[in-house]
């Protein structure tokens, strides 16, 4: 079965990091999307290097090739791509990392940064952290399973939604994931 899969988080989560650890347990990611290694690999600005994901994506629904994108869920891209995809009768498994709060983000992009990653604009984030429950709300009707990551150390699986059902790990649950609960009636 041809599968949309999106891995998303504020900037900063450590979206690359837990595709690395799906990929590891053998999820079924298909053809990998990422406008961050596009623009390394091309030289492209982020603009251009988003212009060209959104291409490769359009070929990969254009030829029913199963996919993943890293996402923050800002804008309305995806919404669209999550309509057509669903029309087209992709299963979409959505990968969702957290973290609890900004300051940690804009410290592990610093880091990043440190190390020759790439940098995003503070307010970017700020905006994208503030407005991270909404964005994720809006495509939740789209995804057959969502599977909730939090990374504040290491990558720990906390909840999974499936069929309407949410599903909790044992044990504590972070602080975003319940503000998350309460904003959206999880």
């Amino acid at each position: 079965m041809k599968r949309y899969t999106l891995i998303a988080g504020v900037n900063g989560t450590g979206k690359s990091s837990l595709r690395g650890v799906l990929e590891g347990q053998g999820e079924p990611l298909g053809q990998i999307i990422d406008p961050d290694a596009i623009a390394k690999a091309h030289g492209y600005d982020v603009i251009r290097a988003g212009r060209a994901a959104v291409a490769e994506i359009q070929r990969c629904l254009e030829g029913n090739i199963s996919f993943t994108q890293e996402t923050t869920l800002s804008g309305r891209q995806v919404e669209r791509t999550l309509r057509q995809a669903r029309s087209q009768g992709y299963d979409v498994a959505l990968f969702y990392v957290g973290l609890d709060s900004l300051g940690e983000s804009l410290t592990r992009i610093h880091n990043r940064v440190q190390k020759g990653g790439h940098d995003i604009p503070p307010e970017d984030v700020a905006r994208r952290f503030a407005g991270r429950f909404q964005a994720l709300g809006r495509v939740l009707p789209y995804c057959d399973t969502v599977t909730f990551y939090d990374n504040e150390n290491g990558f720990i699986r906390i909840a999974r939604l499936q069929n309407g059902q949410l599903m909790l790990a044992a044990g504590e649950l972070p602080r975003w994931f319940e503000q998350l609960r309460q904003e959206l009636g999880l």
